[in-house]
């Protein structure tokens, strides 16, 4: 726990999406005087009232108590009396329709901590960057204020689903402008995590950030090809990949799948944007990602490409989609980066007179009727008289649920495309008139009679 005389004992956190409210929470939860800033009205409203606006496991409850005993506090703006010493900026950095970064809420949030900046305070980045933003953006914002500062960059890398728990164990990076701004920091996530890393420089630790995951999208772009090549010639990729790393250290590779997110399907961006300045194109990174980008094209026609064959397929099939959250473990309601979107675009487009339906454990109906589908509360409903299932994420839901008595329900001819292989065909007793296929596996899937 936080000791009583530590000098940076009150921070304030700037963004309250997972990073900022996860972060704050757990800050709060040993002993940090937190004061939480959020510009959305309807966000704030609800985390005054202890009620998170995303689910996190933990997260609620924990939330609750420390609002309820006046732990953690609330405001709109960084307030003109606020006499803490840190300032940690976390506010989203999404892409525009351009494909660059948007750096606007950056330099927002910048000019106001400037406002704001007192000597000796410490102002944290953790949102993530274009390598180079700390040193030729940030820190030139907050020398407008005309006092000394510490300025490091401190990357976020946990993983929704698992936020609160790594929050405490995950090694923190840490770059500083300079080396005691490196230090202060360092001191301050030693309460938070046994583990701190420093790095020379800003630079590095901005770089380490977008290396993390843009490493992550290529091993998951080379699953994808994997799957596409097994696929051409009939065999199983899930086979293929789990009988080469077996007791074989240097195969690490990942399961195929659907690859998207809120720092997936944008950091690869971010990076290649970042060194193409310096002359420098990251032309595998973005192979990996255009990859992944093509997977809910590829998946709606192969499928569309299934139905035809099949013999009184309907003009106007019932569609199901399962699992709308960009992931399903750790399980999380978040749809930001979900590539159910493009898959829901393209099937609309190969079947254009289906009637859709959707279905996720975590995300509310209200948001899967705002996706364009209508919302079912089961997993029954949703395959009660459906043609095509489509299984999107990796929810333990579906690997669980019985699917053999489940295909009883479907309507007939119908078959289920599963993205993440919870099942293999060979094995399941499929009735006649049902199907089942999933990604990487074509050839060992079954589908009904032409």
């Amino acid at each position: 726990m936080l000791k009583s005389n530590f000098k940076d004992h009150s921070v304030c956190i700037i963004g309250l999406g997972y990073v900022g409210l996860t972060l704050a929470t757990v800050m709060a939860g040993i002993g940090f005087r937190v004061l939480g800033v959020e510009v959305c009205d309807d966000i704030l409203e609800k985390i005054k009232k202890g009620k998170p606006h995303f689910f996190e496991p933990g997260l609620e409850g924990r939330l609750s108590n420390l609002v309820k005993h006046g732990k953690i506090h609330f405001t709109k703006t960084i307030p003109d009396a606020w006499e803490g010493t840190v300032f940690i900026i976390t506010v989203g950095t999404p892409l525009g329709t351009d494909g660059k970064i948007k750096i606007e809420y950056i330099e927002d949030v910048g000019r106001q901590v400037s406002k704001h900046l007192k000597r000796n305070d410490m102002v944290l980045m953790r949102s993530t960057v274009k390598i180079g933003t700390t040193r030729n953006l940030m820190y030139p914002l907050l020398k407008e204020a005309g006092v000394d500062f510490d300025l490091a960059f401190c990357p976020e890398r946990t993983l929704e689903g698992k936020a609160l728990i790594e929050l405490r164990q995950l090694p923190q990076i840490v770059g500083g402008m300079t080396q005691s701004a490196a230090i202060r920091a360092s001191q301050l996530f030693q309460f938070l995590t046994p583990t701190v890393i420093r790095v020379s420089n800003v630079e590095t630790a901005e770089m380490v950030k977008l290396i993390d995951n843009a490493n992550r999208d290529i091993m998951f772009g080379y699953a994808n090809e994997v799957a596409s090549a097994c696929d051409s010639i009939g065999i199983s990729a899930i086979e293929v990949i789990n009988a080469g790393k077996l007791g074989y250290v240097r195969t690490n590779l990942p399961l195929p799948g659907l690859v998207g997110g809120p720092c997936l399907e944008k950091d690869p961006y971010i990076l290649a944007e970042s060194i193409y300045a310096q002359g420098v194109e990251m032309k595998m990174t973005i192979a990996a990602r255009k990859m992944n980008e093509r997977q809910p094209l590829m998946i709606a026609e192969y499928i569309k490409k299934q139905a035809s064959k099949i013999k009184d397929f309907p003009k106007n099939p019932e569609i199901a989609l399962l699992g709308l959250a960009f992931k399903g473990q750790p399980e999380t309601n978040d749809l930001r980066g979900t590539m159910a979107r493009p898959i829901f675009s393209a099937l609309r487009k190969c079947f254009p007179t289906a009637n859709f339906r959707g279905y996720d454990a975590v995300v509310a109906n209200e948001e899967i009727e705002t996706f364009g589908l209508n919302p079912c509360t089961t997993l029954e409903a949703a395959l009660c008289s459906t043609n095509i299932a489509v299984i999107l994420n990796n929810h333990i839901a579906f690997a669980m649920m019985p699917i053999e008595a489940l295909f009883e329900i479907m309507a007939r001819p119908s078959f289920i495309y599963d993205v993440w292989n919870a099942f293999d065909a060979r094995e399941l007793s499929i009735p006649e008139g049902c199907g089942y296929v999933a990604l990487g596996s074509h050839g060992m899937g079954k589908l009904p009679h032409a």
